[in-house]
């Protein structure tokens, strides 16, 4: 799993954003495309009433799925509603280690201790707990940060990850075989945002 060296939160611009993700993917494999850039000029447009958003709205979809391998790109156009929003949102956390760590470092470790609660403080936590490995968070105001928390809460509950964004509750992951294979011959530890222990990580491989 590689980590970046800086977080990103340009997630802000765009939530799961599944729709739109396979409709891109699906241009793209239909037209025979590889340079996801041409597809916004083949005239893919998206349902936002701003032509801003929309553009901000392709861009993030786009560098998401650049991050997404054939075996990915192909479940996420022909798998079922559940493994198309676990494609996605594995292609989130790929492109955005924030949302990968704050994953993996609070709500998975959450999991393995029992507790299926996220609490608004958590994500504070999260954040001052990188600043001195991560400064560019001291750069961000309040209410990016504050934006990038509601955004946040909302991938997860479009992703499935906890049941909704105001009780924030934890959801089980069960992963189709095919999703399985697709992250485990990529990147096994990426099934850690799927709340995987190491232990059930390790028995997979």
């Amino acid at each position: 799993m590689e980590k970046d060296s800086k977080y990103k939160l340009s997630f802000t611009g765009a939530s799961l954003r599944l729709y739109e993700s396979v409709k891109v993917a699906k241009a793209a494999l239909d037209q025979g495309i590889t340079d996801l850039k041409k597809i916004r000029l083949d005239g893919i447009v998206f349902s936002s009433v701003k032509v801003k958003t929309a553009i901000t709205e392709f861009r993030e979809i786009r560098y998401r799925l650049e991050t997404l391998n054939p075996q990915q790109l192909d479940i996420l156009i022909h798998g079922d509603l559940i493994s198309q929003k676990q494609i996605a949102f594995l292609a989130v956390c790929k492109y955005y280690s924030f949302i990968r760590d704050f994953v993996i470092e609070v709500i998975r470790d959450k999991t393995l201790v029992f507790d299926y609660k996220i609490n608004e403080s958590d994500f504070r936590t999260f954040v001052n707990s990188k600043m001195s490995n991560h400064p560019e968070l001291e750069t961000y105001t309040e209410k990016t940060l504050q934006k990038a928390r509601q955004v946040i809460f909302r991938i997860l509950e479009q992703a499935g990850i906890i049941n909704n964004s105001i009780d924030k509750i934890i959801q089980p992951q069960l992963l189709q075989p095919s999703v399985i294979r697709a992250i485990v011959e990529d990147d096994p530890g990426m099934l850690r945002i799927f709340l995987y222990s190491d232990r059930d990580i390790n028995d997979i491989k």
